[in-house]
């Protein structure tokens, strides 16, 4: 029986039209295959700890986890938005043909604000603000994020001239308005344009069905791109432009690429052409160029002071400095507790007898029993939790945990499916969700809940500057609410975290993997890409 090939995806609209596309293609190579689109990494479970899969920093990305767990067969990107080190295990199957590579002006209003001094231009992109800048110094370029019909929607509804984006992601959803500019002498981002297929080394059988959607050229000429990207920006985080192209008749790629400072001022352009074949050292060349012309000098200049901070972050938990150092200089945060906990002292009476079934949903529960309890005291017969590091806390601390859960509702599934006695013990906070108990008592469980502690909301006022808020709970985003508006990307750890943001933000983004490194990560690649 012929193998189904697993698209993994992302949901959005573009996202899912590059999935389709992938599997047209396919088809029509006699392939069979099917579209799964992946919510987010904080749902899937790993079988093995992240520092034996290869995987570190902004690899940790939710379709390549996903592939990693065996989730999922393929994986389809934006290759731009790839990084140029793939994590352990997993290769570069194809590159389909390229499209569009330019990026266009997508405009509110008239053109006549291009020879005025006070135009104002949306674009999230550090590439697309400094080339707009160096080219018109006197404009104003501010933030836009989130995906392409969010910011078509964010440039209807401001006062802005118009709207940086990429050509390729409006044409494949066709979204690109008829008076579009296309802003030839802006030097695309390395790859704009062109669909990459990821698949694991070891499958053979996806490597050769991946092989035969592969566009020879334009992998060359990405790759030469991704390249000279790569012997640039050495960690660092910079306005980077690159393009590639074979010129038919003469059989020549033509390469330019771009390094710019982050506010316009000063470029460093290179230009260089190279026969088909014998173009192995053209990035390397072109990099080298740049860099002996004051490269790398110029990009430590704008890592420099806080006058280079472009985005402004606040996190709702305070971040430990080692934390802090996961984003670049680019990125400024601040921080501060926005729940704060009070234990409880348990009555003793409680561990008179042995507990039968206890559930504890947070490592915040965990530390609440410790704290009333020594782990000899405790008389838990059968643990139950919600997620992987409360599972571990449990483990290190109590006792061993008889079943896991990724989310509340997914422990309640299991618990009124296979509890013999009908009856448990709920060690939560005063806040608290109600999924569980409610999901339980429909089923007839009884659910004796002890409040094991408190949680208060703390929230403060944030500076208006901030475009980016870090959230670790539905408590910290009802913290947040409470002095603050919602004009902000939310950035979320988890899920269920998300799942709150979204009653009141219009740009939620949720992290690879439930941890504080993953969010940071998150954010990084956000405004960084």
């Amino acid at each position: 029986m012929q193998k189904i090939i697993r698209i993994g995806t992302r949901e959005s609209q573009l996202a899912l039209w590059q999935a389709n596309k992938v599997r047209k293609e396919l088809a029509e190579l006699g392939y069979e295959s099917e579209i799964v689109p992946i919510k987010s990494t904080g749902d899937i479970i790993l079988d093995k700890p992240l520092y034996e899969l290869g995987i570190t920093g902004v690899f940790t990305k939710n379709l390549d986890i996903a592939m990693l767990n065996g989730d999922i067969d393929i994986a389809v990107h934006s290759l731009k938005d790839v990084p140029t080190v793939l994590p352990e295990g997993i290769v570069q199957g194809a590159v389909l043909k390229r499209a569009n590579y330019n990026d266009i002006l997508v405009l509110k209003d008239t053109e006549e604000f291009f020879g005025q001094p006070n135009g104002v231009i949306a674009t999230g992109s550090l590439r697309r603000k400094a080339m707009w800048l160096n080219r018109y110094p006197t404009h104003k370029v501010v933030d836009l994020r989130g995906n392409v019909n969010t910011r078509l929607q964010k440039l209807q509804d401001n006062d802005w001239n118009g709207a940086v984006f990429a050509a390729a992601g409006l044409e494949r959803i066709g979204k690109r308005p008829k008076g579009a500019i296309n802003l030839s002498w802006m030097i695309p981002a390395p790859a704009q344009g062109a669909i990459m297929v990821a698949c694991l080394e070891k499958d053979q059988y996806v490597k050769d069905a991946c092989e035969q959607l592969n566009h020879y050229e334009t992998q060359v000429c990405v790759g030469i791109e991704r390249e000279f990207l790569n012997l640039l920006e050495g960690g660092c985080t910079a306005p980077i432009g690159a393009l590639a192209y074979v010129d038919e008749k003469t059989e020549e790629i033509n390469f330019k690429g771009v390094l710019l400072k982050k506010d316009g001022s000063k470029k460093i352009t290179v230009t260089k052409t190279a026969k088909m074949g014998r173009h192995r050292y053209l990035a390397k060349d072109c990099a080298d160029y740049v860099i002996n012309r004051g490269g790398k000098e110029m990009m430590l200049a704008d890592m420099e002071g806080e006058s280079n901070i472009n985005h402004k972050i606040f996190s709702t938990k305070k971040l430990s400095e080692a934390q802090k150092d996961i984003l670049p200089n680019t990125i400024g945060v601040e921080d501060s507790d926005f729940i704060k906990i009070r234990f409880n002292r348990i009555a003793p009476k409680v561990m008179k007898d042995e507990i039968e079934n206890v559930i504890v949903t947070s490592q915040n529960g965990v530390e609440a029993i410790l704290n009333s309890f020594t782990k000899n005291e405790i008389k838990f017969k059968d643990i139950y939790c919600v997620g992987r590091r409360t599972k571990k806390l449990i483990e290190s601390r109590i006792g061993k945990v008889t079943h896991v859960a990724k989310n509340a509702k997914k422990l309640a599934e299991y618990l009124s499916e296979n509890l013999k006695n009908k009856e448990v013990t709920y060690f939560c906070s005063d806040l608290r969700l109600d999924i569980l108990p409610a999901y339980l008592q429909m089923k007839d469980i009884v659910v004796n809940e002890i409040e094991a502690y408190k949680t208060m909301l703390s929230p403060e006022k944030i500076d208006d500057e901030v475009s980016g808020v870090l959230f670790y709970s539905p408590s910290g985003i009802d913290s947040y609410l409470k002095e603050n508006n919602t004009d902000k990307t939310a950035f979320c750890i988890g899920e269920t975290t998300a799942k709150a943001a979204r009653n009141h933000f219009e740009d939620v983004q949720v992290a690879n993997l439930p941890s504080v490194e993953s969010l940071l990560e998150l954010v990084k690649t956000h405004y960084n890409s």
